[in-house]
């Protein structure tokens, strides 16, 4: 998958919009006009971690994020209007209760006869999933048995598509699913093959490590906004030159972080044994989790705690950091852990010292990003976490984007970049494995808490979720 291209040139796309568009709006006024004089802009989704949910109340979701700060740009509020199937959220648009839909859409032959789209924030390519142990295809006409998909999907366009040049494809759309349990069937046996975007396959093998990609299908579909074809230009003009904006500040470069970051090459065996571990040795622990975590979620100390010991508590390292947080002996005593080896001890100590690390950061990272820098001071230092964020500084990109820092830590590895910095050499390669580990982990955790939804992606508590395909 490409995530968060670069944008389309802004001049470029608004000389080639065309003025022929039916002016819906009375009075004459633009439909932005229209939208400014409500004091509304209303949006159109789906219920999805990457678009649109609800987490303790709150409402998240890379679509909605940029919603509201698009709705923000209008000087308007933002109303989200939550739609259960793909069929439900055009019809929304179609019958004009919605301004304009924001759910992963991708910009495909058939929906751009019918719709504008805005620009692209990222793209995704079409994976067709098969099961582990069966049959691997390696182009559509090795397809045997069935393929699922959506109906009014961009894969079912594919593969009617398709079709006409492999008469022999079988293929049949479902109403009554989602694209999560499509690739649960997939992982039980109960069918032969889906097709889905790529980011989610990679999201979701960490629950169900028995499903792989086969290939992919044509080339990648960037994912747009959608507008209402018959309406005035004014709209689209705005989002153009927002999301220009966005780039440019790069507020897509950490929106993509937040919600793509954790996602990274598929590890089958590290899965597995995780899984298995999960169900016979987490529960003997969880309660202590549970009880030092504090204002963390117990799942993400959980996490941590797999990352560094697969919660045995008589873990060693050849550097001497010992037990179920694998504590350095300095750090033990800073925190008041007189025994290492003891559960309890270790997995207070550990909260502690995270909860600490997370308070030492410097103000300026951003709430939603300060975990993850913390988790890397947990593994490598606090010193040279700020020695990294130095050479950030140095290579004139933003110290407080964890984007950014993850991608100087590996630089203390190279003596040219470390003898720049105050407390030299550091393996921080490792450390950024170390972090995006955990984030998978915990990913894995809040799931199987709510199996069939996707957890959300950051460091708090999860709120159920459908898990639709577009």
């Amino acid at each position: 998958m490409r995530l968060l291209p670069m944008l389309f040139n802004a001049t470029l796309l608004l000389g080639l919009i065309t003025l022929s568009g039916c002016d819906l709006h009375p009075k004459n006024q633009t439909q932005q006009q229209q939208i400014q004089a409500r004091g509304t802009l209303r949006v159109g989704t789906l219920y999805h971690p990457l678009y649109y949910f609800l987490r303790d109340g709150q409402q998240e979701g890379l679509d909605y994020e940029l919603a509201q700060g698009f709705a923000d740009s209008l000087d308007v509020e933002l109303t989200m209007v939550p739609a259960y199937s793909l069929d439900e959220l055009f019809s929304l648009l179609d019958t004009g209760k919605v301004d304009m839909l924001a759910a992963g859409l991708t910009s495909t032959p058939q929906r751009r006869s019918q719709y504008r789209f805005g620009p692209s924030y990222y793209d995704i390519a079409q994976t067709l999933v098969y099961r582990k142990g069966s049959a691997r295809p390696k182009d559509p006409s090795q397809i045997e048995g069935e393929v699922r998909v959506l109906a009014g999907s961009s894969q079912a366009e594919s593969l009617h598509q398709l079709q006409r040049e492999l008469p022999e494809l079988h293929w049949e759309t479902r109403r009554d699913t989602d694209a999560e349990d499509l690739l649960r069937q997939v992982a039980e046996g109960g069918a032969d093959h889906t097709l889905v975007a790529d980011i989610l396959l990679a999201r979701t093998q960490r629950y169900y490590p028995n499903i792989e990609a086969a290939f992919t299908l044509g080339e990648p579909q960037p994912v747009a906004w959608v507008l209402d074809r018959r309406a005035d230009d004014s709209l689209l003009g705005q989002m153009l030159t927002f999301f220009n904006q966005q780039q440019t500040s790069g507020t897509l470069a950490r929106l993509n972080e937040k919600y793509f970051g954790h996602v990274q090459s598929f590890d089958y065996v590290d899965t597995r044994t995780f899984l298995r571990r999960t169900e016979t040795i987490l529960p003997n622990y969880q309660p202590l989790f549970e009880r030092y975590a504090g204002e963390l979620d117990w799942r993400l100390l959980a996490a941590i705690s797999y990352q560094e010991s697969h919660w045995d508590p008589e873990a060693r390292s050849y550097t001497g950091v010992r037990g179920m947080m694998m504590l350095t002996e300095d750090t033990a005593r800073q925190v008041g852990v007189s025994d290492r080896l003891d559960p309890e001890q270790s997995i207070r100590g550990g909260a502690h010292y995270l909860a600490s690390l997370i308070a030492r950061l410097p103000d300026a990272i951003p709430d939603s990003e300060r975990v993850w820098f913390a988790m890397a001071a947990y593994n490598i230092g606090l010193g040279h976490l700020l020695d990294a964020r130095r050479l950030t500084r140095l290579r004139k990109q933003d110290p407080n984007s964890w984007t950014a820092v993850k991608e100087s830590l590996p630089l203390l590895h190279q003596p040219r970049w470390y003898k720049k910095t105050r407390y030299g050499y550091a393996r921080g390669r490792e450390t950024r494995q170390f972090v995006n580990n955990i984030r998978q982990y915990y990913q894995s955790l809040l799931w199987q808490d709510n199996p069939g939804t996707d957890p959300g992606l950051t460091a708090q508590h999860e709120s159920p979720s459908a898990e639709p395909e577009s």
